[in-house]
């Protein structure tokens, strides 16, 4: 089976992008696939899922993290490390992420560097899925991870400022596209509902309404499991596999692997 990249992106914060990939990867491990995770993002969100503060700021200070490979363009296979979850590895992030623009402005090719760095990781096929937290905005370090991936998954908050900006990131989609002609959007996860607001009814009839969008069938729902598991330094799934936000990542997850398949 060829290893898949997904990038998980969104140019507005607080999307819930970070909780959805790392929900989505474990929920992936737990129905028998190995996902590599890869934390795109200065914020640290994905790496501080699987470690602790402590150890993910340890890491984000030394050399075994995205940035350094970016800096020094080296292949991600060495900048792998282990969770403590069977099936799931990560490339964790650095604060200096912030200037990886920087770093990037000056070098040949610079949209394809992620691409030809995970190009040994991909092409061993040690994993199933390659997940990828994007951050959230619109620039030379995100068209990297948008053109090293295959699919695109986007998370969008169920609120009145859910869908800000969202035209724009269509539009950097489609200029990524003329680079990368098969880049495809898999599909629009919503999260953060809450069911007793108009806002869901608003952004589902919004979305649906847009032409070539899917819209996931499976919403993620507003739950304390998710903060409370954000304190723990765990996926969701791990901190509590009966929570409701747990159970709807699950049944997203399954989607998502149906609509690959297809």
């Amino acid at each position: 089976m060829k290893t898949e990249v997904l990038c998980f992106a969104n140019n507005k914060g607080g999307s819930g992008k970070s909780t959805t990939c790392s929900s989505v990867a474990y929920a992936m491990a737990e129905k028998g696939n190995k996902v590599l995770l890869i934390d795109g993002d200065m914020q640290l969100n994905l790496t501080l899922s699987y470690f602790t503060e402590d150890k993910a700021l340890e890491i984000a200070a030394g050399e075994n993290n995205l940035y350094y490979a970016v800096k020094n363009q080296k292949p991600l296979d060495d900048f792998i490390c282990k969770t403590d979850y069977p099936n799931i590895d990560i490339i964790p992030s650095s604060t200096l992420m912030s200037s990886v623009e920087f770093e990037l402005f000056t070098k040949w090719q610079r949209e394809f560097i992620l691409k030809k760095m995970l190009k040994n990781i991909v092409e061993s096929g040690v994993y199933n899925y390659i997940l990828i937290d994007a951050p959230p905005t619109l620039g030379c370090w995100v068209m990297n991870i948008l053109i090293a991936s295959d699919k695109i998954i986007l998370p969008v908050e169920a609120s009145p400022w859910g869908l800000f900006g969202l035209a724009n990131m269509m539009e950097f989609i489609s200029q990524v596209k003329e680079l990368s002609p098969s880049l495809d959007l898999l599909g629009v996860a919503i999260t953060k509902v809450d069911a007793r607001k108009n806002y869901f009814k608003q952004t589902m009839e919004t979305l649906n309404a847009e032409e070539g969008i899917k819209v996931f069938e499976n919403v993620i729902h507003l739950d304390s499991s998710v903060e409370w598991a954000q304190d723990n330094s765990k996926p969701v799934g791990s901190y509590k596999k009966s929570s409701r936000s747990a159970l709807e990542y699950s049944a997203l997850t399954d989607e998502i692997l149906n609509e690959l398949r297809r």
